[in-house]
């Protein structure tokens, strides 16, 4: 197998344990939080690649414009960009639905923390 094609493997399933943690997290945060239903296990991973996608060409470009209210509410509006990105997620997906901002920053939050303990036992450091 040519290194090419290692790198390639190792990116993809790099890739599928993202979205992997993703969907559990949304999981959890759907099962702990009133305000947020997933449908099925397919809208689940539809949810968890699409709140990825999200984050990784959205919400950069959000930061970059509200750069001068987060630093006015020192950092606290990040929160607020969280709960927008997923609520942008479930406007997206079909079967996925946060009924309004206060369940989508709940959600963001859980969210969030589901992932970083996910991460920290997935991590290859």
């Amino acid at each position: 197998m040519s290194p090419t094609i290692g790198a390639q493997k190792l990116r993809m399933t790099g890739l599928l344990l993202r979205i992997i943690i993703n969907a559990s997290a949304i999981l959890v945060a759907s099962r702990i939080i009133s305000g947020i239903q997933v449908d099925n296990t397919l809208t689940l991973l539809g949810a968890g690649l699409t709140l990825g996608l999200i984050n990784a060409i959205v919400r950069p470009i959000l930061l970059i414009l509200t750069f001068p209210l987060t630093l006015v509410t020192l950092g606290l509006f990040i929160f607020i960009l969280n709960a927008i990105c997923l609520e942008l997620t479930a406007w997206f997906v079909p079967g996925f639905e946060v009924d309004n901002l206060g369940a989508a920053l709940l959600g963001s939050l859980s969210i969030s923390v589901v992932s970083w303990i996910l991460n920290i036992f997935v991590s290859s450091r």
